[in-house]
């Protein structure tokens, strides 16, 4: 795959980028509402050509390729433009007596430049919602789309200079060694979305510059369903996510805690839903995206110790893999051990919702929890009982669309969090400022010390 750091080293890249920065250039309202303006004009005249990149990459469907990626692209630019003003603005803080006169406050300075490492499964959202944060905090900086979206990929680095300021904002393509490349320099700050064992090396290679970062990772990421929840409507959100993408999405519905009493209705529907859902198309398969993904998702099938009430089949030529629910694995069971990232849904039955918490509990934190019931008291319960990055009560990963909420992950599933106002400040140093007069100046704060000015400055400070 071509690489733009053949004909532009890494180190030449980064320097020049802090020299565009340093040129304060950046700092303005103004700029940054342009790049704004800018990421919310490509999603609305580029949606035909990111489709079909989509497609070509992932196999996926124009609604879903609207949903997933360009609808939520342009909703993050267009909150952030209409309310970076007030973001911008400078907080007063009030001063203890001992400082005064004076006036403090509180600034949001940008980083300087910022390293955004995309993921391939929502090449488009997972890049550019991240750089909507870092222009918006008035910094410059690289894209670094996936490789394994190569469609994608090629159209971001054709498109982002015609849309962005081009010598402030850049997109390299490249594979690992590239990302590692790029690490090294020692960025001002990182946000990667990726998987759990790949964040540990981007975390590992960014720690020998101390650059921070912030992770966004994936886990396993549970449904529990009460014996009061609404189970149509359930049944529903959980087969229409679980689908999106062909279930690879990290916040997709990874497995189904349903108590006894209606665990088999849920199953049941869940399985008419999903056969539904498919039904309008030719082949009820759905594409993954590469050799390694596909064998492994196979494999999960294949020596599962659960009941496939649906799907099952799998066409290794084409890589597609039918939406399969499986009921009942056991805990040991490799499909209940890592992330599926694919149209595989296990449902397990629990006698209570006591023993789903615990069952959660007793794995990694998840990047997301769902929960269906009735009952606020219930709901409020579980969400303080069981940890995780993110909550939805009666529904699925609608979240990830709300700019006024953080997203993010806990432990296994992530550190650190953006969207909305949480990217702007996840993106930009937050800046104690301390202004003093001159005068007074009182000389009883000076050594040498007298027991009266002692007696003085214990009783002011």
């Amino acid at each position: 795959m071509r690489s733009q750091i053949e004909s532009l080293d890494a180190t030449s890249l980064l320097g020049n980028l802090r020299s565009v920065f340093g040129s304060g250039r950046t700092r303005g309202l103004s700029w940054r509402l342009e790049q704004l303006r800018g990421l919310a004009r490509l999603c609305e005249e580029q949606e035909g050509e990111i489709t079909v990149a989509l497609a070509e990459d992932l196999g996926r469907s124009p609604v879903d390729a609207w949903l997933g990626d360009i609808a939520s692209t342009k909703a993050e630019a267009t909150y952030a433009r209409k309310h970076l003003k007030s973001w911008m603005r400078r907080s007063r803080v009030s001063l203890p007596l001992s400082q005064l006169p004076g006036r403090g406050w509180i600034q949001y300075d940008p980083l300087g430049v910022i390293l955004v490492i995309g993921p391939w499964n929502y090449p488009v959202y997972l890049s550019l919602a991240p750089l909507v944060a870092a222009v918006a905090a008035g910094n410059c900086a690289v894209i670094k789309p996936s490789e394994l979206a190569p469609a994608t990929s090629a159209l971001l680095a054709r498109l982002i200079p015609q849309y962005l300021d081009p010598t402030a904002v850049r997109v390299v393509e490249g594979d690992a060694q590239v990302t590692q490349a790029l690490l090294a320099q020692g960025f001002d700050h990182v946000l990667f979305t990726g998987g759990t064992e790949v964040g540990k090396k981007i975390m590992a290679a960014a720690a020998p510059t101390l650059t921070p970062v912030t992770l966004e990772l994936g886990g396993k990421s549970p449904v529990i369903v009460a014996a009061d929840a609404d189970i149509d409507v359930a049944a529903r959100r959980i087969a229409w996510v679980k689908l999106i993408n062909s279930g690879q999405t990290c916040i997709a519905p990874d497995y189904v805690l349903a108590e006894d009493a209606v665990a088999d209705e849920l199953i049941h529907k869940i399985v008419a839903n999903v056969r539904e859902f498919r039904s309008a198309e030719k082949d009820p398969s759905m594409r993954i995206v590469n050799r390694s993904q596909f064998d492994r998702l196979a494999s999960l099938i294949s020596t599962t110790d659960g009941e496939v009430v649906t799907g099952g089949r799998f066409d290794s030529s084409a890589m597609r893999i039918e939406p399969t629910v499986i009921v009942n694995p056991s805990q040991s069971d490799p499909v209940m051990a890592h992330e599926i990232f694919g149209p595989i849904l296990p449902v397990l039955t629990v006698d209570s919702l006591d023993s789903a918490a615990d069952f959660v509990n007793g794995g990694a934190k998840p990047l997301a929890l769902y929960l269906f019931t009735a009952s606020r008291v219930v709901a409020q319960a579980l969400v303080d009982r069981v940890p995780s990055g993110g909550v939805v009560v009666n529904h699925v990963a609608m979240h990830c669309m709300v700019p006024q909420l953080p997203f993010g992950g806990v432990g296994a599933s992530g550190m650190g969090a953006y969207h909305g106002r949480w990217g702007f400040e996840a993106m930009s140093h937050r800046r104690s400022v301390l202004a003093k007069r001159a005068r007074p100046d009182l000389k009883v704060v000076y050594p040498p010390y007298t027991q009266r000015a002692m007696k003085l400055m214990r009783r002011v400070f």
